[in-house]
């Protein structure tokens, strides 16, 4: 495997820079400008000062937290809140308080991400190397730049989703700068952190021409975070007295949005591949592509990451299992709605959604529940050495934090935001239905689809928010994009509407979709649905077992379960205000006591 070796990086580099790790990143102690000049006077050692800003992509705050465990609840991935006070659980209900261990474990890492991004920065461009008479040595000595201005644009994103206003550090610690800065308007900093990728960009090296291909931030995702924190700048946000609202200017960032996902598409386009399942799978089995599907994955060393572990298909195991591959769980599902949601023809639904669980006598079997659909996506038994009976966490996936798909799909939204549906904004949808579907059925699925959805400007955004769900479930990048579409409440009540209705209809017969499921394992101990979306009278023999499907959305017409009546309601009518999700979570209480004042958590209903 190629990987960027990041482990211990932090711990050495904040032994040679003299950076406290201290709770108080506001104020750190004072870099030695001596040590700094040395790290960045070479490129293996400058190439090792960077890694440290990668390092944080290996701690809790976001293999097993920004990654995936933040990022419900939505119309397509969720979990269950209301029944624990417990940290996670707190952040699904959206009723986190400020001592909650997970905000100050995302907010403390975030910021520790900046800081060594900030002395990377000041490292390379006090270097002299920008400059450098040998090519190779500016060029790489611009790339590394390029990384983390990149990375530290991707933390402050996150921090703008989940506390809205926030201290704006752009430099690296000097002993007598004042440390205790108060809140940045989120848009400025947003502002900034674009103008400095845009200023970048052209300086980067593409996938596959730096060492680490798709396992490093490179050109092509920094044009892609370009237009991803442009779309962010351009959409809606929760102002204090949570109302949903987006600049005047927002046409400005939809417009960049569309500058620089046509400016990869044209520099670097590549075909999408065609084999839907096998983007993942490359994953589990480490397979690093480049010109390929993958822009950016996060590379987790085989001793690390959560993938498989609290986010794909569940696997039982432990110490009697008949199997060495240890337990994985999924700590957010799938709603039924999502999942019947699919055309039948989709190849994705079946990629995305996992209907089935692998037991510990090493047997697919159905997962028993509407509320237990998985992550399809990936699957800790498909890795190609076992990592041990006993073993849990650590499965050394890779986590993809852009695909090209999403670039090609944010271009068509761009487009259609400033001009409608014009013919290159329907091109780009059609991309990424094609790869969907079997080309035998592209007339119907999608000439005729793309057609239908472009007679106007808001029945072709509706079909992008359609389009982004089936192609991105179970990679948690849904809650931004309801947030920046300012749809996120709205979503929500759809979805318990929805769910809604279909227990009334399977309760009352008139449903066309699955009251009961029938499920066997065939011939090749492969596990197979008999009717995954229609419903079905009997199964034709005996082989098959029927579980309940929509009939375990409750007990009879108008008598939903617990989780449908509760698991959005905080992002309906029982928040602080109705019809508006209150998303912004309160800044940690340490970082509060030790802003000496600056800062504090007022506005948002806290």
């Amino acid at each position: 495997m190629r990987k960027i070796k990041f482990k211990n990086i932090a711990i050495l580099l904040s032994a040679v820079l003299f950076v406290s790790c201290g709770d108080d990143f506001m104020e750190p102690d004072s870099i030695s400008t001596f040590d700094l000049k040395y790290i960045y006077s070479n490129v293996d050692d400058a190439r090792n000062g960077v890694n440290a800003a990668y390092s944080y992509f290996n701690q809790d705050a976001f293999r097993s937290r920004l990654s995936n465990n933040f990022c419900g609840n939505t119309d397509i991935e969720h979990q269950t809140g209301w029944n624990s006070e417990g940290d996670r659980h707190q952040i699904w209900n959206l009723k986190a308080n400020p001592n909650n261990r997970d905000l100050d474990i995302v907010w403390s890492n975030a910021y520790r991400a900046i800081r060594d991004a900030n002395i990377a920065i000041k490292g390379i461009t006090d270097s002299g190397n920008l400059e450098a008479s040998d090519a190779a040595t500016k060029a790489t000595f611009y790339q590394l730049l390029g990384e983390v201005y990149t990375l530290r644009a991707y933390w402050y994103s996150m921090l703008i989703y989940y506390f809205g206003d926030v201290p704006y550090v752009t430099n690296a610690p000097v002993a007598g700068d004042d440390f205790y800065l108060p809140k940045e308007n989120r848009n400025k900093i947003l502002t900034g952190e674009i103008q400095n990728l845009i200023n970048i960009e052209e300086h980067m090296q593409w996938a596959d021409q730096v060492r680490f291909g798709t396992e490093q931030v490179n050109r092509e995702y920094t044009l892609g975070m370009i237009a991803r924190l442009s779309l962010q700048r351009g959409g809606y946000y929760l102002t204090p007295d949570l109302r949903m609202v987006r600049d005047a200017d927002y046409l400005d960032y939809y417009q960049l949005a569309k500058t620089y996902t046509s400016k990869l598409m044209t520099l670097k386009d590549r075909e999408l591949p065609k084999d839907f399942r096998k983007i993942f799978m490359d994953q589990v089995k480490f397979q690093n592509t480049v010109n390929s599907e993958i822009l950016f994955e996060v590379p987790f060393s085989t001793n690390s990451g959560d993938v498989g572990w609290n986010i794909g298909i569940t696997v039982d195991g432990g110490a009697t299992a008949a199997h060495s591959y240890g337990s994985g769980n999924n700590y957010m599902a799938m709603p039924p709605t999502y999942y019947l949601s699919f055309d039948s023809n989709d190849k994705r639904r079946d990629v995305t959604c996992g209907l089935y669980k692998i037991n510990t006598s090493f047997k697919k079997e159905f997962v028993n529940s509407p509320l237990n659909i998985s992550q399809g996506k990936w699957n800790r038994a498909d890795l190609t050495t076992p990592p041990g009976s006993s073993s849990a966490k650590s499965t050394g996936i890779n986590w993809p934090m852009m695909r090209y798909a999403d670039v090609v799909l944010m271009f068509a939204e761009a487009e259609n935001e400033l001009n409608g549906p014009t013919p290159e904004a329907q091109n780009a949808l059609k991309r990424v239905r094609q790869r969907a579907f079997d080309e035998t059925t592209w007339t119907q699925d999608v000439d005729q689809y793309v057609l239908s959805v472009s007679q106007s400007k808001d029945s072709f955004f509706e079909a992008i928010v359609d389009e982004r769900a089936w192609e991105f479930g179970g990679e948690m990048i849904r809650k931004y994009e309801l947030i920046r579409w300012g749809i996120y409440s709205q979503k929500m009540q759809e979805t318990v509407t929805d769910l809604k209705k279909l227990n009334d209809d399977a309760y009352n017969g008139t449903t066309q979709y699955p009251d009961y499921m029938y499920w066997k394992l065939d011939a090749a101990g492969e596990f197979i649905v008999l009717n995954p979306d229609t419903k079905v009278a009997a199964a034709p023999d005996d082989t098959w077992t029927r579980v309940p499907f929509l009939r375990d959305l409750g007990s009879a017409a108008g008598m939903y379960k617990d989780w449908v009546n509760r698991d959005w309601e905080n992002y309906i009518d029982k928040g602080p205000k109705p019809g508006v999700a209150r998303y912004i979570f309160p800044i940690p209480v340490i970082a509060i006591e030790n802003s000496k004042g600056t800062l504090k958590n007022d506005g948002y209903g806290f």
